[in-house]
Formats: C-alpha cells, structure tokens, sequence
C-alpha cells in the first residue's frame, strides 16, 4: 500500500482526484497494453477512454476493462480531441495517456506525491524511455539531451521560476506530453488552443510557462512512449510538418536568425523518432 502524507504548505490529493484519459484513434494493436499499464498502477486511479474514431477495436478493449468509454463530437483532430477527453474528467489532476504507450506502475503515485506537495502546482511531468520493436530503450542520444535540458528543474526551488522553465523550452520540447499530470484547476480552459499537428503540446507550456506557479518534474523513467512508423509524430516528421511547426516554436523564444539555426540542428534529432 502506499501512503500519500500531507507536508507542510501542501495539498493531500487522493487517487479519486486523478483521471488517465486514454485518447484513442482509430485500430491501434497497442490499446489494450497501454490500459493494462494503467490497471497495474500501485495507486488506483480514474481511467477513461475517449475517441473520434469509435470502432470496434475501441469498444472491446472498453468493454473487457470495464471503462467509461465516450465518443468526442465535431471534427477530428489532435487539439479537439485532447481538449474532448479533459472535458470528460471531473478530478483536478488529469493526464492524457497515449494509446501506444504504457506507464509504469508507480507513474499515479508519484503523480500524486509531487503535485501535493508544490505550492501552486500547474504541470507534473516525469522522464521517460522509449519502445522500440517492443523492447525498453531508455538511454539514447536524445534521451540524454532532453535529461540535459530538464536537469534545471531538478531543482526544487527553480519549479517556479519563469526564466527558468522558459530558458528550458526555448531550446526544444524536452517535456514528453504523455508523461504530463495537468492540475486544471490552475490552467486556463481550453489548455490546447493550438492549431499545429505536432507542437500543440510544446505551444501550451509555452503559454503555461508565462504562468505563476510550479513547474513539477521527477527525474524518474515513469512511462515509455512508443516509436513506431504507424505514429502521428513519424507520420509528421516523414511530410516535414514537424520541421515548420519546429520553427514556429523556436520563433516565441529567439530572433528568427537564432530560431533558424538552432531548428536545422534541432532536425537532426528528428531521425531519434524512427525506428
């Protein structure tokens, strides 16, 4: 069992103030593994699935897991559907599980450790590895960069620094978007306003980052984000979305000179999200 204690200055949440919105799309083969992730958590949270795309493939692994499942409306998209699924929780802390990869079993604990005891909490995230052909990768070139970048917030007094969190995502999108626990009491509504395929998430810490409050991350591999050619990231990168998208964001940190020269060595990590 595993206790969540109240500190000093915090807030005690409990696992009923938690929700993973599972955000699936179409027929993926890896739906099923990444809600038996979320069933295996040491602390017992909400779970939902929520998709455009209803199908069979959904509804099965809805029905064999006995989880809420709801059919977003209006026209298809990332930044609608993520948007759709937070709308669908009750709980103040809410993260959106992508359907091809997993948590490991003490990602909700954590969660709920870490936020309860930030200030003003606004995202948790965490470190994470990667899939690839099924197998744990979790110490790679890119990996290591983005531990690199992150490594300031390591800092607990830093969480809350503006400049700080600021400096860390003008040079890249370190913070990997399924590892994130939004407390939406303290974000604006909706949290996604974007209308970029690949960078919505980057652009929303970026509008987030502008905010007072915390920026809470752990250091620990809590979740695997799975790289296959079947992915809307590769999908992205392969028609050179994600190079403009790259640039767009590059552009709210720096003079476009600079922006422009740090997307070109910015592209060359790009082959990291290939198999």
């Amino acid at each position: 069992m595993v206790l969540l204690l109240r500190t000093a200055g915090s807030v005690l949440y409990t696992p009923s103030d938690h929700t993973f919105a599972v955000c699936a799309y179409g027929d993926s083969p890896y739906l099923d593994e990444c809600v038996k992730s979320l069933l295996a958590q040491t602390v017992h949270t909400n779970i939902l699935i929520a998709t455009s795309t209803p199908n069979d493939s959904i509804r099965r692994v809805a029905q064999k897991y006995d989880i809420p499942l709801y059919i977003n409306e209006g026209m298809p998209g990332i930044c609608h559907d993520w948007n759709c699924a937070m709308s669908y929780c009750t709980t103040p802390l809410v993260t959106i599980a992508h359907q091809d990869d997993i948590y490991l079993p003490e990602y909700a604990a954590q969660a709920l450790e870490h936020m309860g005891a930030a200030g003003h909490p606004l995202i948790f995230f965490t470190d994470y590895g990667e899939l690839r052909e099924g197998r744990a990768c979790d110490d790679n070139r890119l990996l290591r960069i983005k531990r690199l970048l992150l490594s300031p917030l390591r800092i607990k007094s830093l969480s809350g620094s503006k400049f700080t969190r600021r400096r860390v995502l003008s040079c890249g999108s370190a913070i990997c978007c399924p590892s994130v626990t939004m407390c939406v009491p303290n974000l604006p509504h909706p949290v996604f306003v974007s209308k970029m395929k690949s960078n919505l998430d980057w652009e929303a810490w970026e509008q987030i980052s502008r905010l007072d409050g915390d920026f809470v991350y752990c250091d620990k591999i809590l979740m695997r984000h799975r790289i296959h050619e079947g992915s809307e990231t590769s999908a992205l990168i392969r028609d050179d979305t994600r190079t403009a998208e790259d640039l767009l964001m590059l552009e709210k940190f720096w003079p476009a000179p600079v922006a422009r020269l740090l997307n070109r060595i910015y592209m060359a990590g790009q082959s990291s999200n290939s198999v």
